[in-house]
């Protein structure tokens, strides 16, 4: 099963969700990143998938197709196995900026864009991301659903929190093996909410994922992404989420795929 990204609060990463709403009228999960030139931009039948070259240093190879008048099909093959996963994002322009659609697990290689704007092209690249994880912790919560008691209490622990005392001199994530996050500890707050701390061991992260996997989960799945700097952060849980074990993974940015340009067409009738 797959966990939409929810992305933590407060960061950057809300403004760029409301605008993969606004663009794409879809569920998406929101960075933002700059486009580059020189990519492979070639134009796509609605029939008709594009593959461009991979950049040699990723060997991603990302293909779209137009499943329907609004719904795009992206797949891929090929990557770095050191990969810990991949970041899909799309931009409506060239240039960018570029959105991001999901962070996916390593063994992810298909994704549907459903529901877009019609008449409007679309710009899809991936990059991989990677870097350690903690070890995971196993949490199972209360039967039940948020109760009005509470909904009215303070969720002051919810927002995402860079903490000082669980900051330590980090090593950098590219160096083999060095700068998991240790420490990891869950706090059950109700029956539907937790919080995560730990402690920060990365020089040089480009932020952390929170990852669940549920029982019916063969793998573990990013469910939050966080900052740089963060060691502390609350989730809401969906009701997969209430039985599973969760880990938090410091990751950098890798290579990117070649850029595939779609349109879309007109959307149905009444």
């Amino acid at each position: 099963m797959s966990v939409p990204v929810r992305v933590a609060a407060p960061t950057v990463l809300v403004v760029a969700l409301a605008l993969a709403l606004v663009l794409a009228l879809s569920a998406c999960s929101a960075t933002r990143t700059t486009g580059e030139g020189g990519e492979d931009t070639r134009p796509a039948t609605a029939d008709r998938p594009v593959a461009g070259k991979a950049d040699a240093a990723s060997g991603v190879v990302l293909r779209a197709q137009r499943t329907t008048p609004t719904d795009i099909d992206l797949r891929w093959q090929g990557g770095s196995s050191a990969a810990s996963g991949h970041v899909l994002e799309f931009a409506t322009e060239e240039s960018g900026p570029y959105t991001v659609l999901r962070y996916l697990p390593p063994g992810a290689t298909s994704y549907r864009h459903p529901d877009l704007i019609p008449n409007t092209t679309f710009f899809y690249r991936l990059r991989a991301f990677r870097g350690p994880a903690s070890e995971p912790v196993g949490v199972s919560l209360p039967e039940g659903e948020l109760t009005a008691a509470d909904e009215d209490s303070s969720h002051d622990w919810l927002p995402a929190r860079k903490d000082p005392k669980r900051t330590v001199p980090g090593r950098p994530l590219r160096s083999t093996g060095a700068g998991a996050p240790t420490g990891f500890k869950v706090a059950v707050k109700h029956a539907n909410g937790i919080l995560f701390t730990w402690t920060d061991r990365a020089s040089d992260e480009a932020g952390f994922l929170l990852e669940a996997r549920t029982r019916t989960d063969p793998a573990y799945e990013p469910v939050v992404v966080l900052g740089p700097d963060v060691n502390s952060t609350g989730l809401i849980t969906l009701p997969t989420e209430k039985e599973a074990s969760y880990r938090v993974r410091a990751f950098t940015y890798g290579e990117r795929s070649n850029v595939v340009r779609l349109t879309t067409g007109e959307a149905a009738g009444p």
